[in-house]
């Protein structure tokens, strides 16, 4: 108990400044996937579903440790939690490295899964040596410098795939991820553990949310042939239902629920989730469907590109999902949530509805999805920082967990659909999927984005929801 009295130790810039460090490490090491998915599919022999399950694994992870570690960050402070968990996620990053077969890879990225935690560690510290309106623009920065990551991973990763290997792609960036930890570890002061209790992890609310999750998932990557099949949709609905109300029994009931209801039940976090899960859903189809386009045949519509320049044409959207984080803080600050979700979520409904009319050229791809992911920053980072700052001090971890775990949500289900979507509309005995497939997916993918209008209408127009 003494050390939950200690006075708390003001962070300096050299602190700040290695959390960065380790947000971009981890947001490289996330993103090497999806610039060479199509080689990926092409030196593993997968089938789109496949492709779709490794490009959303590691998120999938995500959302089941993020909780938890959320939940420990707050209980024994950001920085012991957080130093943990990226040795987890270096593991998890060399097994990828050296992984000769897919069921390898998907192990590794299972494990690099957990470097999602991370950031609501980061958030947990940084809240805690401090002030508030600095809290708020640092936790933008280290948001932004997480895209950022990304941006590098995602122009780095075809390149070296091609120049060298798969397997250095992903070993560059684990070895970024262990310097930072080491200098996080040196520089950032130790944090005080938050209020204390007996009870342990929610073991049971895990594997049943596990079970919900991996359930989903499996009904929505094998879609087209399990609709064909009665029994077996049947028998996945009824085991996805069960897991999904036994999960909600136990955490009602639990004296330590993994993911407190109660929060949950706040105003600002189940609008917060709710618009952060649609939002990600509408971002994660480009997100999939883009570079799977880019990589189409010239002799079909496509521009048969490689992972390197595929890597290119993503380039400009990481840049401005690299920008989005700073600025939706500032935003968020002067003008509030309501105003900057807003304003993403129009931009992300009129850049999609343009990707499914106009998608002829390279450009208009690159600036639809560029525009997409500009929208997904200001609104995510938006969510974030509104709830980070609406909740008591002790809750930050957890609650923020919740928003990033529904993040991850939106991704995996958005990607499964997609990759759906490509394997209905491929014709038999074709590996080209119809054109109108990719149009169709934009169009869902703008309807359900335009939904969460109705949401944002209900939210407070100041910064504390």
């Amino acid at each position: 108990m003494a050390a939950t009295l200690a006075p708390t130790v003001r962070i300096k810039r050299a602190a700040v400044g290695a959390l960065g460090m380790l947000a971009v490490a981890t947001g490289a090491l996330e993103s090497v996937v999806v610039p060479t998915l199509p080689l990926l599919q092409s030196e593993l022999d997968m089938s789109p579903s496949e492709g779709a399950l490794l490009s959303i694994v590691l998120l999938i992870t995500g959302a089941l440790v993020t909780p938890v570690a959320g939940k420990l960050g707050d209980r024994y402070g950001g920085k012991r939690v957080l130093v943990r968990l990226m040795a987890v996620v270096s593991v998890g990053g060399l097994v990828s490295a050296v992984a000769p077969n897919l069921p390898v890879l998907l192990l590794g990225q299972v494990l690099q899964g957990a470097m999602v935690g991370a950031l609501p560690l980061s958030f947990i510290v940084v809240r805690k040596h401090l002030p508030e309106g600095e809290s708020k623009v640092a936790i933008g920065v280290v948001s932004g410098l997480f895209v950022g990551g990304g941006m590098a991973g995602t122009l780095s990763a075809g390149p070296v795939a091609e120049g060298l290997s798969r397997h250095w792609m992903f070993a560059l960036p684990t070895i970024a991820v262990l310097g930072s930890t080491v200098l996080v570890h040196r520089l950032m002061p130790h944090d005080p553990p938050g209020r204390s209790d007996d009870a342990g992890i929610d073991w049971p609310g895990l594997v049943l949310l596990s079970g919900t999750l991996i359930t989903l998932m499996v009904l929505l990557a094998r879609a087209p042939e399990i609709g064909r099949r009665p029994v077996v949709l049947g028998a996945l609905l009824v085991a996805l239902v069960a897991c999904a109300t036994g999960w909600a029994v136990v955490e009602r009931r639990a004296a330590s629920p993994m993911i407190d209801l109660r929060l949950l039940a706040r105003p600002v976090m189940w609008k917060a989730c709710v618009l952060t899960f649609v939002i990600c859903l509408g971002t994660s189809v480009p997100l999939y469907l883009v570079p799977q386009l880019f990589a189409v045949p010239t002799e079909a519509y496509g521009f048969g590109a490689g992972a390197t320049a595929i890597g290119f044409f993503l380039l400009p959207g990481a840049v401005a999902a690299s920008l989005a984080g700073p600025i939706s803080g500032i935003g968020v600050r002067r003008l509030g949530s309501r105003a900057v979700v807003t304003a993403g979520i129009v931009l992300m409904v009129v850049s999609l509805i343009a990707l499914a009319g106009v998608h002829s050229e390279i450009w208009h791809l690159v600036v639809g999805k560029a525009m997409v992911a500009l929208a997904n920053g200001l609104c995510v980072t938006a969510m974030v920082t509104g709830t980070a700052t609406s909740v008591d001090q002790g809750d930050t971890g957890i609650a923020t967990s919740l928003v990033l775990v529904t993040r991850v949500l939106g991704y995996a289900v958005g990607a499964q659909i997609s990759a759906a979507i490509l394997t209905a509309g491929t014709p038999a005995g074709s590996k080209v999927p119809a054109e109108s497939a990719f149009v169709t997916g934009f169009l869902i993918a703008g309807a359900v984005t335009a939904l969460s209008l109705l949401v944002t209408r209900t939210l407070s127009k100041g910064v504390k929801q």
